[in-house]
């Protein structure tokens, strides 16, 4: 099985806990994240500022927040195919401090 490469090329903060998202194939996702805001990493992103302290990673081409938050661009890309409700599941279940990055 081949797995896709996806890249992030571009992003917008378009509102709290919201960002427009561009991907290399010129493909775009509008994602609320605030459903997933749990667990170690991801629960300090409810400060507003935190995270509207994301920047575009040039090296890895997916988000990344100032506490070193990010998402896998697959499952950003994925989003609204079901990635997004999962994780926002996942996350209330899972145990915080044995996820740095949720893919």
């Amino acid at each position: 099985m081949e797995h896709q490469i996806i890249r992030i090329t571009d992003f917008e903060i378009v509102g709290p806990y919201t960002l427009h998202i561009v991907f290399e194939d010129k493909t775009e996702q509008t994602i609320d994240f605030k459903p997933t805001l749990q667990g170690y990493y991801f629960a300090p992103l409810k400060d507003l500022d935190l995270f509207n302290g994301v920047r575009l990673d040039p090296e890895i081409h997916t988000l990344v927040w100032p506490n070193d938050a990010a998402y896998d661009p697959a499952t950003l890309y994925h989003w609204h195919q079901g990635d997004g409700a999962e994780l926002a599941a996942r996350g209330i279940q899972r145990d915080p401090q044995t996820v740095a990055t949720i893919s």
